[in-house]
């Protein structure tokens, strides 16, 4: 059964935290990692680029010279691509960019990326954020003292006080649990859970 360290907030370990072996020990499967990570990016892009043609561009519809005896090259158009101002060929046009992930995969990746960062000594539960009162000096403190960086933090429920402690820190990103997603696990260099969190997640995934 896998494990990772459980530190409070000013990065005093307090012990081992045991962790589902099905969620967090699970094999890694890179194609499902890679298939998921590339649609989600894909998903992103909202595909509204457009250029024109040659038949869109206004004006051109006059012949520039006649065809011959002019010593210059024949044109029927001042629109075609190879003049400036010309339409483009072969160009970007609308299109939807959407790539369908099975549920099985997507759940697969996830299980994947978990069991990565686990194995790779990258995760740490946290007891609870002791905060007051948003307070980027005490995030700071705590991620130092832990040694985490560009760190991913999950919550299982929205706090302001952790959100706002965290905004103004490079790198750093607060999640809730039901946003988790592959991206940003592989994204991240540390991984930080509140028992909570792996509580929901093992609910979540381990069936």
């Amino acid at each position: 059964m896998p494990t990772v360290k459980l530190v409070n907030f000013l990065g005093e370990e307090l012990g081992d935290f045991q962790l589902s072996d099905n969620v967090f020990g699970a094999p890694i499967h890179v194609v499902a990692m890679h298939q998921v990570v590339v649609a989600q990016l894909a998903n992103q892009r909202q595909g509204t680029h457009s250029t024109k043609t040659r038949g869109e561009v206004s004006g051109g519809g006059r012949k520039p010279w006649r065809q011959k005896h002019t010593g210059r090259a024949r044109h029927g158009s001042t629109r075609s691509p190879i003049w400036v101002g010309g339409g483009v060929v072969h160009g970007p046009k609308p299109r939807d960019y959407h790539q369908k992930v099975n549920k099985k995969v997507r759940k697969m990746a996830l299980k994947s990326a978990l069991s990565l960062k686990v194995q790779e000594a990258q995760a740490k539960v946290v007891d609870s954020f002791q905060l007051e009162s948003p307070s980027t000096k005490s995030m700071v403190n705590f991620l130092n003292s832990i040694k985490a960086k560009k760190p991913l933090i999950l919550v299982h429920e929205t706090d302001a006080r952790v959100i706002r402690s965290a905004s103004n820190i490079q790198g750093a990103k607060v999640l809730h649990v039901d946003s988790i997603n592959v991206y940003d696990l592989l994204n991240a260099e540390s991984l930080i859970l509140t028992p909570e969190t792996v509580r929901k997640l093992e609910e979540v995934y381990s069936l």
